[in-house]
């Protein structure tokens, strides 16, 4: 096989939650780039996301849906089936960060729930569905977005931490169940993104400052250099590849 053939999505599906900014748009935009069909998820209906990948020329769909309803994650997986017939892949992008910085002592039960049924109940619930439909189909990829606040802990964000190391189990653990159904899961692990989700992170000059410092190459990444990981992936070039968490994080975790 070619080298350029290993990583085409020409005749392939792909969903990708939170889609509408950020990494997700970014992560759609690839796909398509590289022959995948996209069904298009968010909260929020994608019409920017949508917009672009429509001038790539790929066959899309959106589907405005709340990961958090297993109601609409399943008609979503139902709606994506009657429009291409099946789901070769799924990236699980939609997600939440640390709503507040204040001390755990004085984190709210609702704050913890919300960032556990969004980052982790979400991912779940997504699994649970495209992956029945998967087994039925023959197999298929699965790619979680983590973080790597699920490897590491970070003061002041035990929800967000909790949620991310619950999506790297997750992840392992269906890889394990899955893998006679021919179903690869993974996983990406970034650290801080140049994205909306870091926007505050980034407005203050001294916050930044101090989170760069801990970081090997001085900076955030940009959700363009996800890319490799999640073409990787999702591509014939990882038919070999299930249970893992790839890390990309400026040098971060070697440290």
């Amino acid at each position: 096989m070619e080298v350029g053939e290993l990583f085409t999505l020409k005749g392939k599906t792909a969903l990708v939650t939170g889609a509408a900014q950020g990494l997700g748009r970014e992560i759609a935009l690839a796909l398509a780039k590289n022959g995948a069909a996209l069904v298009l998820s968010d909260i929020q209906y994608p019409e920017v996301t949508a917009g672009e990948v429509q001038e790539t020329g790929a066959r899309w769909m959106a589907v405005q849906a709340d990961i958090t309803d297993e109601d609409q994650v399943k008609a979503m997986a139902e709606s994506a089936a009657s429009e291409y017939g099946k789901i070769d892949i799924l990236i699980n992008n939609a997600g939440v960060s640390q709503l507040s910085y204040t001390a755990t002592e004085d984190l709210s039960k609702t704050e913890w729930d919300t960032i556990i049924r969004i980052n982790l109940t979400g991912t779940f619930l997504s699994c649970k569905h495209f992956g029945k439909r998967m087994i039925t189909a023959g197999g298929g990829s699965i790619i979680n977005i983590a973080t790597t606040a699920g490897i590491t802990g970070v003061p002041r964000a035990p929800a967000y931490s909790a949620s991310k190391a619950g999506v790297i189990l997750l992840t392992k653990s269906l890889a394990l169940e899955w893998a006679r159904y021919h179903i690869r899961v993974n996983a990406i692990a970034p650290h801080y993104l140049e994205t909306p989700l870091t926007e505050e992170l980034r407005a203050s000059e001294k916050v930044y400052a101090g989170l760069v410092r801990q970081i090997p190459m001085r900076r955030f990444g940009k959700p363009s250099e996800m890319i490799g990981a999640v073409l990787f992936l999702s591509s014939q070039a990882s038919t070999y590849t299930t249970g893992t968490v790839i890390v990309a994080d400026g040098g971060y975790l070697a440290q």
